[in-house]
C-alpha cells in the first residue's frame, strides 16, 4: 500500500473517491499486499537447505528400500520413525523447550515432502503425529505438555488426531460422540473413525460433545491415553494406499477422562480442529508434492532407458508433453505450499492457501503418478515398479483433510469475502 499515506487512507475525500469505491480499493490494496509473500526456492535459508539436504539422503537410504515391503504386507514402519524422531521430525515444530525441534512450518513442508517422496506412509505417520501434538502446543497448558508432548517428541511414542466419526466426514460439526460430566470425570460415549495412527498411539486427542444443543460449540477436545478404561480400536482398515499406516475407529464406552485433560476451553474443540486443519493441509499439500516428484522421477527415468522404434522414448514429443506437464503442475503446487507455509510462519491468515496448496498438490500427485503410469506402460501397472504404488498412495491426498470440493467451498468462501 506504499502508493497511499495512511492520512490518506483515513480520509477518502482526499482521494477524491467517494466512501464506497474507497473501501472496494482499500480492499483490494490489502488483497495485494498479503500476496507479495509468495515464496521462491531462492528465498530458501541455509538451514532450510540443510534440512532439505538431510531428509533426501535419510529417504533415499532408510525409507525407498522398505517403501514398497511396507506396502504390500502393510507394515507400520517402526524402526524407521524411531530414526525419524531422532533427527527431530516428529516434533518438527514443536519448541526445543518441551523437546521439540523448534522449527517453522516451511521446515515441516520441506521434510514432509522429502519424506513422502519415498515412503507416502512414513509421511502420512510423520503428518499426523505431529497434528497430534501441534494442537496440544497451541491450546495445551503446561502441565498437559508435559505429560502429552514431552514423551512424544523422539518417534518411540506416536500419537492420533481423531474428529471424523462414521456419519460426520466432511461436516466436522457434526459429531455425535458425547463426554457427559460426572463429579471430576467426563465419561466419552461413541464413535470416532479414521483414525490414522490409531493402532500404535499411546494417546488421541479426541474430540466429543460437551453440549450437543450448541452444535458445532459445544464440541470440546479431550486428551485420551490408550490405557484409559473403556477405550478401545476397532479393525484395521484394509486401504488400497498408504497401507503401512494404520486407519482404525476408536470406540469409547463409558470411558472416563479426568476434567483436568480438557484441552483449552471447554466448548472451543471446533475452533481449534478447524486451527489445526488449516496447517495440516500443509502438510497434506507437502506429502503429494512428494509422490509427484516420485513419479516424476521415475517417468524421467524410465523414459530415458526405454527404447522404440530406435531410439529412447523421451525424444518422442508426445512423452516430452507428459513430462512438461508434470514438471508445470509440480512446481506450481509446491509455490503454493511454500506460500501457505510462509504465511502461518508469519501469523498471517492462511486457511484459503492452505486450501489452495492442498487442492492443487493432491490433484497433481494423483496426475503424475497416472501419467507415470502411462509412460510406463504395462510396467507401470505391476508391482515391480512403484508406479501404481504411487498411483494408489495419492488418491487418499484428495480425501483427508477434507476432500477436493470441501477445498473449493473453503477457497471461495475467502475469495468472496475479501472482496465484500
Amino acid at each position: 500500500m506504499s502508493r497511499f499515506s495512511k492520512e490518506k487512507l483515513k480520509n477518502p475525500s482526499m482521494l477524491g473517491i467517494n466512501s464506497k469505491s474507497y473501501q472496494s480499493l482499500f480492499n483490494l490494496a490489502c488483497i495485494i499486499e498479503q500476496r507479495k509473500t509468495i515464496v521462491s526456492m531462492s528465498s530458501l535459508s541455509e538451514t532450510h537447505k540443510m534440512l532439505h539436504r538431510t531428509c533426501r539422503e535419510f529417504s533415499e537410504a532408510e525409507l525407498k528400500p522398505i517403501a514398497s515391503k511396507t506396502d504390500q504386507e502393510k507394515i507400520f514402519p517402526k524402526k524407521q520413525i524411531k530414526k525419524m524422531g531422532e533427527l527431530g521430525l516428529m516434533a518438527i515444530c514443536i519448541p526445543q523447550d518441551v523437546g521439540g525441534t523448534g522449527l517453522d512450518c516451511m521446515s515441516y513442508a520441506i521434510a514432509t515432502e522429502e519424506i513422502s517422496r519415498c515412503c507416502a506412509s512414513s509421511g502420512t505417520i510423520m503428518a499426523v503425529h505431529n497434528m497430534y501434538l501441534n494442537v496440544i502446543n497451541y491450546f495445551g497448558n503446561e502441565k498437559q505438555k508435559e505429560e502429552f508432548i514431552r514423551p512424544f517428541v523422539d518417534g518411540e511414542n506416536i500419537g492420533s488426531f481423531s474428529i471424523s466419526e462414521p456419519g460426520s466426514g466432511s461436516d466436522a460439526s457434526a459429531v455425535k460422540t458425547k463426554a457427559i460430566k460426572k463429579d471430576s470425570l467426563y465419561y466419552i460415549n461413541g464413535t470416532k473413525a479414521w483414525c490414522t495412527n490409531g493402532y500404535e498411539s499411546k494417546a488421541a486427542v479426541v474430540f466429543a460433545s460437551t453440549d450437543p444443543s450448541k452444535k458445532h460449540k459445544g464440541i470440546s477436545a479431550f486428551l485420551v491415553k490408550k490405557n484409559f478404561p473403556g477405550f478401545s480400536v476397532g479393525k484395521k482398515e484394509n486401504k488400497s494406499g498408504i497401507r503401512g499406516t494404520s486407519t482404525c475407529n476408536l470406540i469409547f464406552e463409558n470411558c472416563p477422562v479426568p476434567e483436568e485433560n480438557i484441552l483449552g476451553e471447554l466448548g472451543k474443540g471446533f475452533n481449534y480442529a478447524m486451527k489445526v486443519l488449516d496447517g495440516g493441509r500443509i502438510g497434506i499439500a507437502a506429502q503429494a508434492c512428494g509422490i509427484a516428484q516420485a513419479s516424476l522421477e521415475l517417468a524421467i527415468d524410465y523414459a530415458n532407458k526405454r527404447t522404440a522404434f530406435g531410439t529412447p522414448i523421451s525424444k518422442m514429443q508426445t512423452i516430452q508433453n507428459k513430462i512438461a506437464d508434470m514438471a508445470l503442475k509440480l512446481e506450481s503446487a509446491r509455490l503454493l505450499t511454500w506460500r501457505a507455509a510462509s504465511l502461518k510462519d508469519m501469523n498471517k491468515p492462511h486457511t484459503k492457501e492452505a486450501a489452495m496448496a492442498k487442492l492443487a498438490a493432491s490433484e497433481v500427485a494423483t496426475f503424475n503418478a497416472h501419467q507415470c503410469i502411462q509412460i510406463l506402460g504395462g510396467m507401470g501397472y505391476v508391482s515391480d515398479m512403484p508406479a501404481e504404488r504411487y498411483y494408489r498412495d495419492a488418491r487418499i491426498t484428495e480425501i483427508y483433510e477434507g476432500t477436493s470440493e470441501i477445498q473449493k467451498i473453503v477457497i471461495a468462501a475467502n475469495i468472496l469475502k475479501e472482496y465484500e
